[in-house]
């Protein structure tokens, strides 16, 4: 089996993939994949070399889990800024080996410390599947005798080799919500620049491509369960204030994030499931 378990630090297990079609690393903080490389790819993910690896803090990079809330929380301002599952060590399930690729499950269930934070009886089980393509589908359940409303998003770090080479397609005459600043709606002409910060969510659930003319590909981000996305950059300003990356690293990513966010908040009835996926698939 292509996956090996080590401790950065002690106590803080990250799963390494080795694979002839991908290599990868996932730490089971978050169910956080951190890394995504397919063969004869440069990374698929950013991953911040400031990253902090301490129980409790989120990873800087990869794909964080934001979950039950995006942003902050709907109900109190001092709770955590994207939830609490980015920020819980996950239950590591079913692993497999294909010849495409390696699949890889983790579970999150309610107990005393989340339910003091988020008063709901839960299930989540987050599946990946890691090849030439990346895939990933989180389902939750409502385990509890009562509905409860939620947000949330896949918050994938896409790697590129220069933000000023950078552009994303598939927005065009969306409307948007721009936050970088005071906040206000928009609508999308033509492809997203970056020549500034970027923090917009749009009201779509079409398929997505961010083009990385540096390295000469596209990355193209398909959701399902999904009429949000988000597209952030932090630009050099916001970079310079997170201690967690360097402040030109702002050049070296971008974004594009499946969500429910906002109006497209999921409420689930007793028993009821809702699942949020991706499909990221580089060309």
């Amino acid at each position: 089996m292509p996956i090996r378990r080590t401790e950065l630090p002690a106590g803080y297990s990250i799963l390494e993939i080795d694979h002839p079609a991908v290599s990868a690393r996932v730490a089971l903080h978050g169910a956080h994949l951190m890394e995504w490389t397919p063969a004869g790819q440069a990374p698929g993910l950013y991953l911040s070399p400031q990253t902090v690896y301490q129980p409790g803090k989120a990873i800087r990079g990869g794909v964080p889990v934001c979950w039950p809330w995006f942003g902050p929380s709907p109900v109190d301002s001092t709770l955590p800024m994207h939830g609490f599952a980015r920020t819980r060590f996950w239950e590591p399930g079913d692993f497999s080996e294909e010849a495409e690729g390696v699949s890889l499950k983790f579970t999150l269930t309610d107990d005393g410390e989340t339910r003091r934070l988020w008063p709901h009886a839960f299930h989540l089980e987050l599946s990946m599947h890691l090849g030439a393509s990346l895939r990933l589908a989180l389902q939750i359940s409502n385990t509890g005798t009562d509905p409860f409303t939620m947000t949330g998003a896949l918050h994938t770090y896409l790697s590129i080799g220069d933000i000023h080479q950078a552009t994303v397609t598939g927005l065009d005459g969306v409307d948007y919500l721009d936050t970088a600043g005071p906040h206000a709606m928009r609508r999308q002409e033509g492809p997203v620049i970056f020549d500034r910060e970027v923090d917009r969510g749009y009201h779509t659930a079409n398929p997505i491509a961010l083009h990385d003319s540096a390295r000469q590909r596209i990355l193209t981000i398909t959701g399902t369960g999904s009429r949000s996305a988000i597209v952030w950059n932090p630009w050099i300003g916001k970079s310079k204030a997170l201690t967690d990356l360097p402040d030109e690293d702002y050049q070296r990513f971008v974004c594009v994030e499946t969500a429910n966010a906002r109006e497209d908040s999921i409420t689930l009835q007793p028993g009821g499931t809702h699942v949020l996926s991706t499909v990221i698939g580089i060309s």
